[in-house]
Protein backbone atom coordinates (compact mmCIF):
# COMPACT_ATOMS: atom_id res chain seq x y z
CA UNK A 1 0.00 0.00 0.00
CA UNK A 2 2.93 2.49 0.87
CA UNK A 3 4.84 1.97 -2.23
CA UNK A 4 1.31 2.16 -4.10
CA UNK A 5 0.75 5.56 -2.45
CA UNK A 6 4.63 7.15 -3.22
CA UNK A 7 3.68 5.69 -6.63
CA UNK A 8 0.95 8.25 -7.15
CA UNK A 9 3.34 11.05 -6.50
CA UNK A 10 5.88 10.41 -9.25
CA UNK A 11 3.68 9.44 -11.45
CA UNK A 12 1.06 12.69 -11.17
CA UNK A 13 4.69 14.60 -11.82
CA UNK A 14 6.09 12.38 -14.85
CA UNK A 15 9.36 13.01 -14.10
CA UNK A 16 11.56 10.84 -11.94
CA UNK A 17 14.58 13.09 -12.45
CA UNK A 18 16.22 16.01 -10.81
CA UNK A 19 13.18 15.47 -7.31
CA UNK A 20 14.27 16.78 -4.33
CA UNK A 21 11.20 16.94 -2.24
CA UNK A 22 10.47 13.47 -0.56
CA UNK A 23 7.89 11.50 0.35
CA UNK A 24 7.69 10.12 3.77
CA UNK A 25 5.57 7.78 5.86
CA UNK A 26 1.76 8.40 3.23
CA UNK A 27 -0.13 6.19 5.60
CA UNK A 28 0.86 8.59 8.81
CA UNK A 29 1.04 12.56 9.74
CA UNK A 30 2.58 15.16 7.30
CA UNK A 31 6.32 15.11 8.44
CA UNK A 32 8.98 17.25 9.30
CA UNK A 33 10.99 15.54 7.15
CA UNK A 34 8.50 16.30 4.36
CA UNK A 35 8.31 19.65 5.09
CA UNK A 36 11.84 20.63 5.79
CA UNK A 37 12.41 19.03 2.04
CA UNK A 38 9.76 21.55 0.51
CA UNK A 39 11.44 24.42 2.14
CA UNK A 40 14.44 23.17 1.09
CA UNK A 41 13.51 22.76 -2.58
CA UNK A 42 12.22 26.45 -2.76
CA UNK A 43 15.20 27.67 -0.38
CA UNK A 44 17.59 26.14 -3.38
CA UNK A 45 15.26 28.19 -5.98
CA UNK A 46 16.18 31.83 -7.53
CA UNK A 47 13.17 33.74 -8.11
CA UNK A 48 11.86 34.39 -11.63
CA UNK A 49 13.54 37.21 -13.44
CA UNK A 50 10.10 38.90 -14.78
CA UNK A 51 6.64 37.24 -15.26
CA UNK A 52 7.28 36.03 -19.04
CA UNK A 53 5.24 33.05 -19.61
CA UNK A 54 3.70 33.65 -16.46
CA UNK A 55 6.35 32.39 -14.46
CA UNK A 56 4.88 34.30 -11.42
CA UNK A 57 1.58 33.04 -12.03
CA UNK A 58 1.04 29.48 -12.49
CA UNK A 59 5.04 29.23 -12.84
CA UNK A 60 7.42 27.76 -10.65
CA UNK A 61 7.74 31.06 -8.52
CA UNK A 62 4.09 31.42 -8.43
CA UNK A 63 3.88 28.07 -7.33
CA UNK A 64 6.29 28.21 -4.88
CA UNK A 65 4.81 31.11 -2.93
CA UNK A 66 1.49 29.12 -2.78
CA UNK A 67 2.96 25.93 -1.64
CA UNK A 68 4.88 27.60 1.41
CA UNK A 69 1.17 30.02 2.40
CA UNK A 70 -0.40 26.62 2.23
CA UNK A 71 1.72 24.22 4.18
CA UNK A 72 2.63 26.92 6.28
CA UNK A 73 -1.19 26.93 7.83
CA UNK A 74 0.01 22.86 8.58
CA UNK A 75 3.70 24.24 10.04
CA UNK A 76 3.21 27.59 11.15
CA UNK A 77 7.12 27.77 10.70
CA UNK A 78 8.58 31.31 10.53
CA UNK A 79 11.25 29.81 7.58
CA UNK A 80 8.38 29.15 5.14
CA UNK A 81 7.39 33.26 5.84
CA UNK A 82 11.00 33.92 5.12
CA UNK A 83 10.82 32.34 1.91
CA UNK A 84 7.37 33.85 0.74
CA UNK A 85 9.15 37.19 1.38
CA UNK A 86 12.28 36.57 -0.31
CA UNK A 87 10.17 35.75 -3.30
CA UNK A 88 7.51 38.19 -3.16
CA UNK A 89 10.03 41.24 -2.44
CA UNK A 90 11.50 39.54 -6.33
CA UNK A 91 8.10 39.67 -7.69
CA UNK A 92 6.95 43.27 -6.25
CA UNK A 93 10.45 44.65 -7.95
CA UNK A 94 9.87 43.31 -11.80
CA UNK A 95 6.38 45.40 -11.80
CA UNK A 96 6.31 47.02 -15.03
CA UNK A 97 5.99 50.84 -13.29
CA UNK A 98 8.98 49.93 -10.50
CA UNK A 99 11.53 48.16 -12.66
CA UNK A 100 13.82 50.08 -14.56
CA UNK A 101 14.34 48.78 -18.62
CA UNK A 102 14.34 47.09 -20.55
CA UNK A 103 12.55 44.72 -17.56
CA UNK A 104 9.88 47.92 -16.76
CA UNK A 105 9.01 51.17 -17.83
CA UNK A 106 6.73 49.59 -20.75
CA UNK A 107 3.69 50.94 -22.21
CA UNK A 108 0.76 48.11 -22.64
CA UNK A 109 -2.33 48.16 -23.93
CA UNK A 110 -3.97 51.04 -21.56
CA UNK A 111 -1.74 53.30 -23.52
CA UNK A 112 0.07 53.58 -20.03
CA UNK A 113 3.03 52.29 -17.79
CA UNK A 114 0.37 50.90 -15.48
CA UNK A 115 1.03 48.98 -12.25
CA UNK A 116 1.30 45.21 -14.25
CA UNK A 117 3.41 42.72 -15.03
CA UNK A 118 3.12 41.78 -18.69
CA UNK A 119 4.09 38.19 -19.63
CA UNK A 120 5.20 38.55 -23.17
CA UNK A 121 7.36 41.41 -23.86
CA UNK A 122 7.48 40.64 -27.29
CA UNK A 123 3.85 41.55 -27.92
CA UNK A 124 3.32 44.76 -30.01
CA UNK A 125 0.17 45.42 -27.98
CA UNK A 126 1.70 44.41 -24.52
CA UNK A 127 -1.45 42.34 -23.13
CA UNK A 128 -2.91 41.53 -19.33
CA UNK A 129 -5.35 39.03 -18.29
CA UNK A 130 -6.34 36.75 -15.43
CA UNK A 131 -2.65 36.43 -14.19
CA UNK A 132 -2.33 39.79 -12.99
CA UNK A 133 -4.56 38.04 -9.82
CA UNK A 134 -2.44 35.68 -9.06
CA UNK A 135 0.54 38.29 -8.78
CA UNK A 136 -2.01 40.20 -6.32
CA UNK A 137 -2.75 37.41 -4.71
CA UNK A 138 0.81 36.78 -3.89
CA UNK A 139 1.36 39.78 -1.93
CA UNK A 140 -2.13 39.29 -0.33
CA UNK A 141 -0.93 35.76 0.66
CA UNK A 142 2.53 36.48 1.85
CA UNK A 143 0.86 39.24 4.16
CA UNK A 144 -1.91 37.38 5.26
CA UNK A 145 0.72 34.72 5.89
CA UNK A 146 3.15 37.26 8.09
CA UNK A 147 -0.49 38.98 10.03
CA UNK A 148 -1.52 34.93 11.34
CA UNK A 149 1.74 35.07 12.96
CA UNK A 150 1.56 38.25 15.30
CA UNK A 151 5.03 36.64 17.24
CA UNK A 152 7.13 38.19 13.95
CA UNK A 153 5.37 41.39 13.81
CA UNK A 154 7.96 43.47 15.04
CA UNK A 155 10.97 41.70 14.34
CA UNK A 156 13.15 42.50 11.31
CA UNK A 157 13.15 40.19 8.45
CA UNK A 158 16.68 38.02 8.86
CA UNK A 159 17.96 38.80 5.02
CA UNK A 160 17.55 43.04 5.51
CA UNK A 161 15.19 45.55 3.27
CA UNK A 162 17.26 46.10 0.16
CA UNK A 163 14.38 47.40 -1.82
CA UNK A 164 13.24 49.76 1.15
CA UNK A 165 9.96 47.74 1.60
CA UNK A 166 10.02 47.64 5.43
CA UNK A 167 12.53 46.47 7.51
CA UNK A 168 9.76 44.37 9.98
CA UNK A 169 7.35 41.65 8.95
CA UNK A 170 4.64 43.75 9.56
CA UNK A 171 5.86 46.55 7.58
CA UNK A 172 6.71 44.47 4.93
CA UNK A 173 2.70 42.98 5.22
CA UNK A 174 1.70 46.25 5.26
CA UNK A 175 3.79 46.95 1.73
CA UNK A 176 2.14 44.13 -0.08
CA UNK A 177 -1.08 45.20 0.95
CA UNK A 178 -0.49 48.75 -0.33
CA UNK A 179 1.06 47.79 -3.88
CA UNK A 180 -1.36 45.17 -4.13
CA UNK A 181 -4.02 48.28 -4.00
CA UNK A 182 -2.09 50.16 -5.97
CA UNK A 183 -2.21 47.55 -8.66
CA UNK A 184 -5.87 47.38 -8.75
CA UNK A 185 -6.97 50.78 -8.38
CA UNK A 186 -4.18 51.87 -11.31
CA UNK A 187 -4.66 48.79 -13.59
CA UNK A 188 -7.23 46.04 -12.47
CA UNK A 189 -10.47 48.45 -12.13
CA UNK A 190 -9.44 50.99 -14.28
CA UNK A 191 -8.86 49.45 -17.38
CA UNK A 192 -8.86 45.57 -17.25
CA UNK A 193 -12.02 44.06 -15.60
CA UNK A 194 -15.55 45.62 -16.23
CA UNK A 195 -17.67 45.07 -12.96
CA UNK A 196 -20.81 46.76 -14.35
CA UNK A 197 -22.89 43.46 -14.53
CA UNK A 198 -23.73 43.21 -10.99
CA UNK A 199 -19.86 42.51 -10.05
CA UNK A 200 -19.35 39.75 -12.79
CA UNK A 201 -15.70 39.91 -14.17
CA UNK A 202 -16.09 40.62 -17.88
CA UNK A 203 -13.10 42.09 -19.59
CA UNK A 204 -13.32 45.46 -20.64
CA UNK A 205 -14.21 46.50 -24.28
CA UNK A 206 -10.97 47.90 -24.93
CA UNK A 207 -8.74 44.75 -23.65
CA UNK A 208 -6.67 43.11 -26.86
CA UNK A 209 -7.76 40.00 -25.02
CA UNK A 210 -11.01 39.10 -24.92
CA UNK A 211 -12.46 42.11 -24.81
CA UNK A 212 -16.00 42.54 -23.90
CA UNK A 213 -16.47 38.94 -22.94
CA UNK A 214 -16.66 36.90 -19.49
CA UNK A 215 -13.87 35.90 -18.24
CA UNK A 216 -12.72 32.97 -18.13
CA UNK A 217 -13.87 30.86 -15.26
CA UNK A 218 -10.01 29.96 -14.07
CA UNK A 219 -8.79 33.30 -14.93
CA UNK A 220 -12.14 34.64 -12.51
CA UNK A 221 -10.44 32.17 -9.98
CA UNK A 222 -7.05 34.05 -10.13
CA UNK A 223 -8.41 37.59 -9.77
CA UNK A 224 -10.57 36.01 -6.57
CA UNK A 225 -7.09 35.22 -5.01
CA UNK A 226 -5.98 38.67 -5.55
CA UNK A 227 -9.25 40.17 -3.86
CA UNK A 228 -9.85 37.43 -1.25
CA UNK A 229 -6.31 37.41 -0.03
CA UNK A 230 -6.59 41.34 -0.07
CA UNK A 231 -10.29 41.56 2.01
CA UNK A 232 -8.66 39.18 4.58
CA UNK A 233 -5.50 41.26 4.63
CA UNK A 234 -7.54 44.33 5.41
CA UNK A 235 -9.93 42.67 7.78
CA UNK A 236 -6.76 41.60 9.80
CA UNK A 237 -5.27 45.41 9.56
CA UNK A 238 -8.32 46.99 10.62
CA UNK A 239 -7.26 49.75 8.00
CA UNK A 240 -9.44 49.70 5.33
CA UNK A 241 -13.33 48.51 5.99
CA UNK A 242 -14.60 49.69 2.72
CA UNK A 243 -12.46 48.13 0.66
CA UNK A 244 -12.40 44.36 2.26
CA UNK A 245 -16.02 44.75 1.90
CA UNK A 246 -15.83 45.59 -1.59
CA UNK A 247 -13.23 42.72 -2.14
CA UNK A 248 -15.32 40.52 -0.46
CA UNK A 249 -18.33 41.45 -1.95
CA UNK A 250 -16.23 40.63 -6.13
CA UNK A 251 -15.82 37.14 -5.00
CA UNK A 252 -18.99 36.08 -3.89
CA UNK A 253 -20.81 37.71 -6.45
CA UNK A 254 -18.58 35.27 -8.92
CA UNK A 255 -18.87 32.58 -6.82
CA UNK A 256 -22.36 32.98 -6.75
CA UNK A 257 -22.66 33.60 -10.30
CA UNK A 258 -20.31 30.27 -11.15
CA UNK A 259 -22.71 28.00 -9.52
CA UNK A 260 -26.07 29.92 -10.78
CA UNK A 261 -25.20 30.20 -14.25
CA UNK A 262 -21.89 28.68 -14.92
CA UNK A 263 -22.58 25.07 -14.08
CA UNK A 264 -24.97 22.16 -14.97
CA UNK A 265 -25.81 19.38 -12.32
CA UNK A 266 -25.98 16.24 -13.64
CA UNK A 267 -26.31 12.30 -12.58
CA UNK A 268 -23.39 10.60 -12.64
CA UNK A 269 -22.99 6.76 -13.11
CA UNK A 270 -23.29 6.46 -9.72
CA UNK A 271 -26.73 8.65 -9.24
CA UNK A 272 -24.44 11.40 -7.51
CA UNK A 273 -25.09 14.77 -8.36
CA UNK A 274 -22.29 16.46 -9.99
CA UNK A 275 -21.08 19.42 -12.15
CA UNK A 276 -20.24 19.96 -15.93
CA UNK A 277 -19.69 23.60 -16.54
CA UNK A 278 -17.46 25.18 -19.89
CA UNK A 279 -14.46 27.39 -20.20
CA UNK A 280 -16.39 30.33 -19.69
CA UNK A 281 -19.66 31.62 -20.32
CA UNK A 282 -21.87 31.52 -22.06
CA UNK A 283 -20.63 27.86 -22.58
CA UNK A 284 -22.03 25.77 -19.55
CA UNK A 285 -20.39 22.57 -20.79
CA UNK A 286 -17.22 20.34 -21.39
CA UNK A 287 -14.21 22.20 -19.76
CA UNK A 288 -10.89 20.54 -20.04
CA UNK A 289 -9.31 19.37 -17.35
CA UNK A 290 -6.42 21.35 -17.34
CA UNK A 291 -8.16 24.83 -16.90
CA UNK A 292 -10.45 22.62 -14.08
CA UNK A 293 -8.49 21.86 -12.04
CA UNK A 294 -7.44 26.18 -11.32
CA UNK A 295 -11.10 26.53 -11.36
CA UNK A 296 -11.16 23.93 -8.33
CA UNK A 297 -8.43 25.26 -6.69
CA UNK A 298 -9.77 28.54 -6.69
CA UNK A 299 -13.00 27.61 -5.45
CA UNK A 300 -11.49 25.36 -2.49
CA UNK A 301 -9.36 28.67 -1.65
CA UNK A 302 -12.87 30.44 -0.92
CA UNK A 303 -14.49 27.26 0.57
CA UNK A 304 -11.66 27.26 2.91
CA UNK A 305 -12.36 31.18 4.47
CA UNK A 306 -15.91 29.69 5.63
CA UNK A 307 -17.11 33.49 4.51
CA UNK A 308 -18.29 33.07 0.99
CA UNK A 309 -21.25 31.17 -0.96
CA UNK A 310 -19.77 27.95 -1.56
CA UNK A 311 -20.89 25.02 0.44
CA UNK A 312 -19.26 21.49 1.57
CA UNK A 313 -22.63 19.94 -0.88
CA UNK A 314 -21.07 22.13 -3.65
CA UNK A 315 -17.73 21.12 -3.27
CA UNK A 316 -18.87 17.17 -3.23
CA UNK A 317 -20.99 17.77 -6.45
CA UNK A 318 -17.02 18.96 -7.84
CA UNK A 319 -15.58 15.94 -6.20
CA UNK A 320 -18.15 13.33 -7.68
CA UNK A 321 -17.00 14.72 -11.27
CA UNK A 322 -13.73 14.18 -10.32
CA UNK A 323 -14.21 9.93 -8.90
CA UNK A 324 -17.71 9.67 -11.37
CA UNK A 325 -17.08 11.88 -14.66
CA UNK A 326 -13.18 12.32 -15.33
CA UNK A 327 -12.52 8.97 -13.50
CA UNK A 328 -12.67 6.64 -16.20
CA UNK A 329 -11.27 3.57 -14.94
CA UNK A 330 -8.48 3.21 -12.29
CA UNK A 331 -5.27 5.18 -13.72
CA UNK A 332 -7.86 6.31 -16.46
CA UNK A 333 -8.79 10.15 -16.71
CA UNK A 334 -10.71 11.80 -19.25
CA UNK A 335 -9.63 15.18 -20.80
CA UNK A 336 -12.80 16.68 -20.12
CA UNK A 337 -14.67 17.24 -17.13
CA UNK A 338 -18.20 15.74 -18.92
CA UNK A 339 -16.26 12.75 -19.18
CA UNK A 340 -15.07 12.92 -22.87
CA UNK A 341 -11.67 13.81 -23.99
CA UNK A 342 -9.73 15.89 -27.39
CA UNK A 343 -6.26 16.88 -27.94
CA UNK A 344 -4.12 19.43 -26.29
CA UNK A 345 -5.60 20.67 -23.14
CA UNK A 346 -8.96 18.21 -23.64
CA UNK A 347 -6.35 15.17 -24.00
CA UNK A 348 -6.80 12.30 -21.96
CA UNK A 349 -4.15 11.05 -19.12
CA UNK A 350 -3.07 8.68 -16.79
CA UNK A 351 -2.16 11.63 -14.40
CA UNK A 352 -4.17 13.08 -11.87
CA UNK A 353 -4.13 17.07 -12.24
CA UNK A 354 -3.11 18.30 -9.33
CA UNK A 355 -6.39 21.06 -7.90
CA UNK A 356 -8.75 17.81 -8.30
CA UNK A 357 -5.79 16.87 -4.73
CA UNK A 358 -8.27 19.20 -2.74
CA UNK A 359 -11.78 17.02 -4.05
CA UNK A 360 -10.53 14.28 -1.68
CA UNK A 361 -11.49 15.47 1.10
CA UNK A 362 -15.00 15.92 0.13
CA UNK A 363 -14.97 11.90 -0.93
CA UNK A 364 -12.39 10.47 1.34
CA UNK A 365 -12.47 7.04 -0.58
CA UNK A 366 -11.09 8.74 -2.94
CA UNK A 367 -8.07 8.99 -1.45
CA UNK A 368 -7.29 5.80 -1.32
CA UNK A 369 -8.85 4.18 -5.25
CA UNK A 370 -6.24 7.07 -6.25
CA UNK A 371 -2.87 6.30 -4.66
CA UNK A 372 -3.80 2.26 -5.03
CA UNK A 373 -4.47 2.55 -8.58
CA UNK A 374 -1.93 4.98 -10.00
CA UNK A 375 0.06 3.34 -12.10
CA UNK A 376 2.57 4.68 -14.88
CA UNK A 377 1.94 4.62 -18.77
CA UNK A 378 3.94 0.73 -18.76
CA UNK A 379 2.28 -0.22 -15.67
CA UNK A 380 5.58 -1.18 -14.73
CA UNK A 381 7.03 1.03 -12.82
CA UNK A 382 7.23 0.60 -8.84
CA UNK A 383 8.58 3.08 -5.64
CA UNK A 384 9.83 2.16 -2.57
CA UNK A 385 9.06 4.82 0.23
CA UNK A 386 11.16 7.52 0.40
CA UNK A 387 10.24 8.75 -3.65
CA UNK A 388 11.15 12.04 -4.68
CA UNK A 389 9.43 14.61 -6.87
CA UNK A 390 10.10 18.02 -8.34
CA UNK A 391 6.63 19.23 -8.65
CA UNK A 392 6.18 22.12 -6.16
CA UNK A 393 2.42 22.45 -6.53
CA UNK A 394 1.68 18.76 -6.30
CA UNK A 395 3.69 17.88 -3.67
CA UNK A 396 2.68 20.61 -1.19
CA UNK A 397 -1.72 19.44 -2.67
CA UNK A 398 -0.64 15.81 -1.77
CA UNK A 399 0.75 17.02 1.47
CA UNK A 400 -2.19 19.12 2.42
CA UNK A 401 -4.75 16.55 1.13
CA UNK A 402 -2.71 13.98 3.46
CA UNK A 403 -3.38 16.25 6.54
CA UNK A 404 -7.36 16.77 5.75
CA UNK A 405 -7.39 12.95 5.26
CA UNK A 406 -6.22 11.88 8.60
CA UNK A 407 -7.74 15.20 10.27
CA UNK A 408 -10.78 15.23 8.97
CA UNK A 409 -13.01 18.83 8.21
CA UNK A 410 -16.72 18.85 8.84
Amino acid sequence: MRAALVLILLVLTGSFAHAQMTVGDLDGPVTPAETDSLLAYIAAMQPAASNEKNAWSYGVSGQAIRALGLINQIVHDPRFVDQMVRFCDAQLTERNDLAAPPLGQHMIWTGRIDPAWPNDLSEKRLSTGGEQGDLIGNLGNCAVTILKMRALWTKPVPFGDPHHFGSTYLERARTYVRHADFVIDHHVLDGLLDLSHDDHQYFSAASPYKGGSAVPWNQVMMFNYGFQMLASAHAMLHDAPARATRYHRIVADNIEWFFTAGVRTVTTKRGRQAYDWGYALPSQGGEDCVHARMDVAGLYLSYLDGSYPVTRAEMTRLANTFTDVITLAPGSYAGRVNGTSGTGHAAATNKVKNGFLFLLEFQPATYDDVVRHAVTQDQSVAVSEGGTTGDIDLFARYLWAKSRHLHPQQ
